[in-house]
């Protein structure tokens, strides 16, 4: 279901108070936003001649809209309504595909690739490239994430999970430097190669965006990322 926007276009005032108070009359659009963000434009320009981001509250009663924030509040108080109306919205973003389910259009916006006519929705990690490519099973894009080497899987994680295949590439494959037991790839927030000894040893490391590239100078691997060679002890400094 998509969430609407709310319009109303006529003669108003804008009060606006906060650290200081402005008013504002005139012919205006005033626009609501899901997330509570109400703008108020006039005839010039793509600034508000008043707003209030994501408000708390938002109430229209009787041909007042009241928006408020903490300690700020915005009125707008119509006195001569040209219309209202309301229209369905959703994020706005790149283009990167068709949905499988119903032929619309996917675009990727706000870590999450989402089909604008369904609204199925699909988290993306945010150094993952979308590919043209599609999943052999479902039909959904593929992504293209680094995660000690290069993986290529389906944009659902149920069809394809990132977790399995980076385990299957990296599961016990370095020692701990500290007790000298397996480093076990495991998801805690993201992926980690974590002593396999814990709670006794508690040592860990996130993996890095990049691709392994030999050793670092202290025993554990080393990966080449887009900022540069580092160890995956991301403190040392050996690499």
């Amino acid at each position: 279901m998509h969430e609407e926007v709310r319009v109303v276009a006529g003669e108003c005032t804008a009060t606006f108070d906060g650290s200081e108070e402005r008013e504002h009359r005139g012919e205006v659009l005033t626009v609501v936003k899901p997330d509570g963000t109400v703008l108020v434009h006039d005839a010039g320009g793509y600034q508000p001649v008043a707003w209030l981001t994501r408000a708390e509250s938002v109430q229209f009663v009787d041909g007042v809209l009241d928006a408020r924030d903490g300690d700020q509040r915005l009125r707008v108080e119509v006195h001569d309504e040209h219309g209202t109306a309301r229209h369905p919205v959703t994020p706005a973003g790149v283009p990167v595909g068709t949905c499988p389910d119903c032929e619309g259009a996917f675009v990727l916006a706000s870590g999450a690739v989402r089909c604008l006519d369904c609204g199925a929705s699909y988290s993306v990690p945010r150094d993952a490239a979308v590919l043209s490519e599609t999943c052999d099973e479902c039909g959904l894009p593929q992504l293209r994430v680094e995660r000690g080497r290069t993986f290529e899987v389906c944009l659902d994680r149920e069809c394809e999970s990132l977790d399995e295949r980076v385990t299957a590439a990296f599961d016990r494959a370095w020692d701990c430097p500290e007790c000298g037991g397996d480093l076990r790839i495991l998801r805690r927030g993201g992926l980690i190669a974590g002593c396999e000894r814990y709670p006794d040893c508690d040592t860990g490391f996130a993996l890095p965006t990049g691709v392994v590239d030999g050793s670092c100078g202290c025993g554990l691997p080393a990966f080449e990322t887009p900022s540069g060679r580092r160890c995956l002890d991301g403190s040392c400094a050996s690499a």
